[in-house]
């Protein structure tokens, strides 16, 4: 059994804006989980297509029941394969993404813990040439005996929460490409307000020992004149 996610969506920047943005989308304040990127392949196509592959590492937290299976270092993080076929001609972006070391963990397991693989293609909107549309397609299997439907759920509802971030990230990207300033994420902004509400605490502080020690001399100085 196999879960399929199908889904569209539009950024309102144009082919070629969000071409660039796409190779330059890490970090951003959304892809935190995101560790790392190298292109291990590149080349331009006799009818001028660019083909590329990168390695991406990303963090993966299990749920707890699967974590008590698998070792720290497989649990928490996850590589995954991304190969992009760009036709500058028809203006069309292609990915193929895929994870590859929960393919085949242990020999002992009966099958694969977890597989994910996407296809997005991204393509000028057929409404709005200043628009961009991501037609995005994912598929999500287990064959790990017992569990494998609880994998696939998760790795679903996973999926699903990443390309919110993702998009998110990508409209991030694009207002810093275009001089925009982008918007504050709600980590920034509840950081921001901590420091703030540290810095008000800490004048406060600062005050209240002032007036004490003032208050102790004066107090000090009334008692000397009574000597």
């Amino acid at each position: 059994m196999v879960k399929y996610f199908l889904g569209q969506s539009v950024l309102r920047s144009s082919w070629d804006q969000v071409f660039a943005a796409f190779w330059q989308r890490y970090p951003n304040p959304y892809s935190k989980h995101v560790l790392t990127e190298d292109i291990v392949h590149r080349e331009v196509t006799p009818d001028q297509k660019l083909l590329s592959r990168r390695l991406l590492t990303k963090t993966n937290r299990m749920p707890r029941w699967a974590e008590r299976l698998f070792p720290a270092n497989v649990a928490h993080s996850v590589y995954i394969l991304e190969d992009s076929v760009v036709d500058p001609q028809n203006q069309t972006m292609t990915t193929f993404t895929w994870n590859i070391n929960h393919a085949r963990l242990m020999s002992w397991l009966p099958g694969p813990m977890q597989v994910v693989e996407e296809r997005c293609v991204y393509r000028v909107n057929a409404d709005n040439s200043g628009w961009t549309e991501i037609h995005r397609e994912a598929w999500v299997s287990s064959n790990l005996f017992g569990v494998s439907r609880a994998v696939q759920e998760f790795g679903l509802a996973r999926f699903k929460s990443n390309v919110t971030k993702t998009m998110k990230g990508f409209e991030y990207i694009l207002a810093k490409l275009q001089g925009e300033a982008p918007s504050k994420t709600l980590v920034e902004t509840a950081k921001e307000a901590t420091e703030k509400a540290k810095e008000t605490a800490l004048a406060a502080t600062e005050k209240a020992k002032d007036l004490a020690s003032k208050a102790a001399t004066k107090k000090q100085q009334q008692q000397q004149q009574f000597v």
